[in-house]
């Protein structure tokens, strides 16, 4: 069997399509929500309750992959309406480490589970062959009585918190601090940049919780930025969408870093900005609510008919949103490896 030869980062969607119809067939009276594109976990009904399962790996980066695999997973939960509560964690090691990387490692599950009240109930841990970087790979499981499905409506409001790209820009001034200061980048910009993990932070779970019962859908920007997050929501929900490119909030830093490398923000790894959709009459509600933790939101579109497709007003005029195959850093990291 032959096929295309595929790029680093999340499987094409036409790809993932073919590999859900695989097992569509199968049904079981339990499941509640099944996999499907711009679908963040499954939910199954359980004890008469629902539990909210996902799993996510951490494969950008290596400096605080611990951390990582618990937000990034937890964040997946919330965006369901549920509260994260226990993780598994399969960590495989790259050959010839040293002893102390796993435990630098499980240090930093611990410290996140900690901070998000997360039991760390089981996993693996492996050296395994072709590793050039270790490889964090999470399962979660939280719990709700009531899901939050994906029913945005035409004329419901697109909104997002906190800005973009909160992780891919940490990222990149962590994994490539050299390169960015040769080109100009000042190191307070750097150092700012490096603790946006902590601040603003890659956190989804405290605003989605707080307005699980305003919004119409959820979802978390992860590979492929803010773009992809849309197309991944149109898909969910059905709908089409139309973006204002003006009101997108990118933070400095990450507008600053974006340019000296030639990368798009809105196609760069965005976990911690909370994309929702809602209708107009409750934002006033939900902003209230997410200021009251000290979190800013903006609208920065609106859901439009499935025909209307995707579009982005730029400068006054309407053109297609932009289309990744690939998240902007896992292109960078490509790059730089030829």
């Amino acid at each position: 069997m032959s096929g295309e030869k595929l790029a680093c980062g999340k499987l094409p969607h036409q790809l993932l399509e073919k590999l859900l119809k695989i097992i569509e067939e199968r049904k079981d009276d339990k499941l509640i929500i099944g996999p499907g594109i711009g679908v963040d976990s499954a939910v199954v009904s359980w004890d008469g309750k629902l539990l909210v399962v996902t799993s996510d790996p951490i494969t950008f980066t290596s400096d605080l992959i611990g951390w990582y695999t618990v937000m990034v997973n937890a964040n997946d939960i919330a965006v369901m309406g549920a509260s994260p509560r226990y993780l598994l964690v399969t960590l495989l090691l790259p050959m010839n480490c040293s002893s102390e990387l796993p435990l630098k490692i499980m240090q930093q599950i611990e410290e996140a589970c900690r901070k998000l009240s997360i039991t760390v109930i089981g996993g693996h841990t492996e050296i395994a062959p072709g590793l050039e970087r270790p490889i964090s790979i999470g399962t979660m499981l939280g719990e709700t009585d009531r899901v939050i499905r994906p029913l945005a409506q035409e004329g419901d409001l697109i909104c997002l918190t906190k800005g973009i790209a909160i992780e891919g820009t940490a990222i990149l001034a962590r994994e490539f601090p050299d390169l960015l200061i040769s080109l100009g980048i000042e190191k307070d910009v750097l150092d700012r940049a490096k603790n946006f993990i902590n601040e603003p932070g890659i956190s989804v779970v405290e605003e989605a919780l707080a307005i699980r019962d305003l919004v119409t859908s959820m979802h978390d920007p992860t590979e492929g930025g803010l773009a992809t997050a849309i197309y991944e929501f149109s898909i969910s929900n059905d709908k089409g969408a139309l973006i204002y490119e003006d009101s997108i909030p990118i933070l400095p830093e990450c507008k600053l870093i974006c340019e000296k490398l030639g990368l798009n923000p809105l196609g760069l790894i965005a976990s911690g900005a909370l994309l929702f959709t809602i209708s107009a009459d409750k934002v006033e509600m939900a902003k209230y609510e997410l200021e009251k933790k000290g979190i800013k939101c903006w609208a920065i579109g609106e859901v439009k008919s499935k025909d209307f497709g995707l579009k982005l007003m730029r400068n006054g005029s309407l053109i297609p949103l932009p289309y990744f195959e690939r998240d902007e850093l896992a292109r960078l990291e490509e790059e730089w490896a030829e």
